[in-house]
């Protein structure tokens, strides 16, 4: 599955990283789960074509609506893909999720939401529009139409700047908080409501999935490489982030990247 990837519209830029388009065809719907642990971009995905499962860290199934908005997520879900399988990915900048619901986004810690719920009823005419789109570049602008009326543009806030600094250079927190002219205290609330975590667990998690997200790529690489390569101080502390983000060791991790009938962050920008 090789994704195709769009850079937003000028007015977008300041809210949108990318818009990604995969389309997948199969014989027959894939057996298994594929992993899909979480990492620090907010989305929302559309499916404009056949179904997909999901399973939650309690094993439950859940089919998917068809369009999905995800905000800050801590925990592994595992996803099963339709024949027929479309994805078409919008992700979004530190902030920009929070700008486009206008709400705090720890309200939507480690869910996966209906786009519709929050987003009204033209979130339907997008996926009705999607399900009849028959190109990459088609699906992209009909979800792009839609965010420019939902998103006018402005200029990024000081505390966004930070926050992309810290996430896109991997600057310390106290780096972020002094660029983001807030003091530490105040730069730890604004990073809650805006990401829906402390810039603490937001730099663990951007850790954790360029880790992952590495491993998907370089299955050969040991994970003393990877953890060091990712920016750990050990594999101890690797091993710790796996366990929280994932509830496994990364040896098991490994063997449910081994055994997926799809990889699926290893094209992932973030």
């Amino acid at each position: 599955m090789t994704p195709s990837f769009f850079a937003p519209h000028n007015a977008l830029q300041n809210c949108v990283s990318h818009i990604m388009v995969v389309e997948a065809k199969m014989s027959n719907r894939l057996s298994g789960f594929c992993p899909f642990p979480p990492t620090p971009q907010h989305a929302i995905h559309f499916y404009p074509r056949d179904p997909v499962i999901s399973r939650d860290r309690k094993g439950i199934l859940h089919v998917l609506p068809p369009s999905v908005i995800i905000g800050p997520q801590v925990s592994q879900v595992n996803i099963s893909m339709g024949i027929h399988h479309v994805i078409v990915s919008v992700a979004f900048l530190p902030g920009g999720m929070h700008r486009l619901l206008g709400m705090p986004m720890h309200e939507l810690y480690d869910e996966a939401i209906d786009a519709a719920l929050l987003l009204g009823r033209g979130i339907d005419d997008v996926n009705e529009q999607l399900q009849r789109g028959q190109t990459a570049v088609e699906m992209k602008t009909i979800v792009e139409d839609f965010l420019l009326k939902k998103l006018p543009y402005s200029a990024p806030m000081p505390w966004e700047g930070a926050m992309r600094a810290q996430l896109q250079r991997g600057l310390s927190i106290d780096e972020a908080a002094s660029i983001s002219c807030l003091s530490l205290r105040q730069y730890e609330r604004r990073s809650k409501e805006m990401m829906g975590y402390s810039p603490k667990l937001f730099s663990r998690l951007f850790r954790f999935s360029s880790a992952y997200r590495l491993k998907e790529r370089s299955p050969g690489l040991s994970w003393t490489d990877i953890a060091h390569a990712s920016g750990y101080y050990d594999q101890m502390h690797l091993i710790r982030d796996f366990r929280a983000f994932t509830q496994v060791l990364p040896g098991e991790l490994n063997r449910q990247i081994l055994l997926a009938p799809a990889l699926l962050q290893e094209h992932m920008r973030i």
